[in-house]
């Protein structure tokens, strides 16, 4: 245990996912290129519509589970036969969500098309879409699967699979057939992540598949799906959530300020999903196999935020202070308005990547009161409510201030939270990070408001600079760091 939560551990994992994650936003500026220019910002905005309903229809059909299964398996992963036989009911429930998500889509494709497009001329392609979300399903699942396994290596092969698969069979489907080769283009990937989750599972380990439930499988399942309803409300609201500022923005203007803000969260996700990455995929499991020693999560917590803040720091003022190259290489002149939206969102990952060790105690605390009413109503109403007020009163700008409010907000929340219930605190190596982190970060934003560009940029670059030599300097001393706790 020791060993696995070192920061030389730590930075392995981060260092493993931020390098695929590097290849990733490689792949995705081709593909998002590609978009860009045969669909357009109103097709991107279409694309987005379908993405955000899948998205909502698989938080519900799959009751849940996916955190329940990684909790589960990271506390099964020591004993073989153990893990063997969760694995076995695992794949055995996740044949039952899968079928309900494809349900789903068939049985309520009108209402769906009608809600999402205010027609129902789209049915037939939400009906279409039952193959992604029953893929989708099934190969998020195993996903969890293997991520309660620790199988850092296969869950960053997966990455790539995805990005070459979007690229090289999405983008033919939209030159083809237009916006009419969306869904086509999901179920295409939905398809190849489930087949490569699959096989990399059975060359992970040997499993026993299970014919059937029985007695002996009821606690198992109960307990799972206790904590699973939990985080599908969570999960539902949340994604409910960014499906309603979607529509809310589309009733208000068109399809276009939809792809706009969809191009501004893609473009900032890649920059900081080297971060929120490893923390899902590698400090998740990390801390649940922790769960039962406070003083020990608390010590994993604060390292991982101290690796955080130096990583973070550089990626944000980077993406501000390249916005505006990063729109022209990803996008076309079409999408130059979400400029300085990319630059507010680029104050506020900062904020974000600081905020989420400490968004994963509650959950791996087993504590499902305190994580609904955090995720799945403080997080989730906030940013509905900001949201909505900063794109009504301020138009694309105002979604920028709310995502940054909405972060900041929090922050200070998950601290008092964690702070009341597990008595954490920021160590003093943490605090100080993060108090750099966000300083150095609102310097750079600062330098982007100025009108001169000349002082503008070159502020922003010897800000960047410290960023990064900061960052790797101290990054060098953890390496050196003792291997505890």
């Amino acid at each position: 245990m020791a060993s696995e939560n070192s920061y030389k551990s730590i930075l392995k994992g981060t260092s493993m996912f931020g390098g695929v994650q590097v290849f990733q936003i490689l792949i995705n500026w081709a593909r998002g290129k590609f978009v860009a220019i045969l669909l357009g910002p109103e097709g991107m905005g279409i694309a987005s519509l379908f993405t955000t309903a899948s998205n909502t229809i698989q938080k519900f059909a799959s009751l849940g589970l996916n955190l329940s299964i990684v909790r589960e398996m990271a506390d099964n992963s020591r004993d073989k036969d153990t893990a063997s036989r969760f694995i076995g009911l695992s794949l055995r429930i996740l044949t039952v969500t899968s079928l309900l998500g494809a349900l789903i889509c068939i049985l309520f494709a009108r209402p769906l098309s009608r809600m999402t497009f205010g027609s129902t001329d789209m049915s037939w392609q939400f009906m279409l879409m039952g193959i992604a979300v029953a893929f989708g399903i099934a190969g998020t699942g195993i996903l969890s699967i293997l991520q309660g396994l620790h199988e850092v290596k296969r869950l960053s092969k997966a990455s790539i699979v995805g990005g070459l698969t979007g690229l090289f069979i999405g983008v033919p489907l939209y030159y083809l057939y237009g916006t009419s080769g969306i869904v086509p283009a999901m179920i295409a990937l939905s398809v190849a992540m489930f087949l490569f989750y699959f096989f990399s599972l059975r060359k992970s380990i040997v499993y026993e598949p299970l014919r059937g439930f029985t007695r002996e499988h009821l606690p198992v399942i109960k307990r799972m799906i206790g904590m699973g309803i939990i985080l599908m409300a969570s999960d539902l609201i949340g994604t409910s959530i960014t499906y309603g500022i979607n529509v809310f923005i589309r009733t208000l203007a068109s399809d276009i300020e939809v792809g706009l803000y969809q191009a501004a969260n893609s473009a900032t996700a890649q920059y900081s999903g080297m971060v929120f990455t490893a923390m899902a995929m590698d400090y998740f499991p990390r801390l649940t196999k922790a769960s039962n020693d406070t003083s020990l999560m608390h010590a994993i917590v604060n390292r991982q935020t101290e690796i955080v803040a130096l990583i973070i720091a550089p990626a944000a003022c980077l993406l501000i202070i390249t916005a505006p190259l990063v729109i022209q290489l990803l996008f076309t002149h079409e999408f130059d308005p979400i400029l300085p939206l990319m630059r507010w969102m680029g104050l506020g990952i900062t904020l974000r990547a600081l905020m989420m060790p400490m968004g994963y105690i509650t959950f791996a605390k087993d504590n499902k009161k305190a994580f609904f009413a955090l995720e799945g109503l403080f997080g989730n109403l906030l940013t509905l409510a900001l949201s909505c007020i900063g794109f009504y009163c301020f138009g694309l700008i105002g979604l920028g201030y709310a995502f940054f409010a909405d972060n900041a907000i929090c922050l200070i929340v998950y601290y008092i939270v964690n702070r009341r219930l597990y008595g954490y605190n920021f160590s003093r190596k943490a605090f100080k990070g993060m108090a750099y982190a966000i300083i150095i970060t609102i310097s750079c934003f600062l330098s982007s408001l100025l009108a001169d560009a000349i002082y503008s940029y070159t502020l922003m670059a010897i800000a960047c600079t410290i960023a990064t030599v900061w960052g790797i300097a101290n990054l060098r001393n953890k390496l050196k760091a003792p291997e505890d706790p």
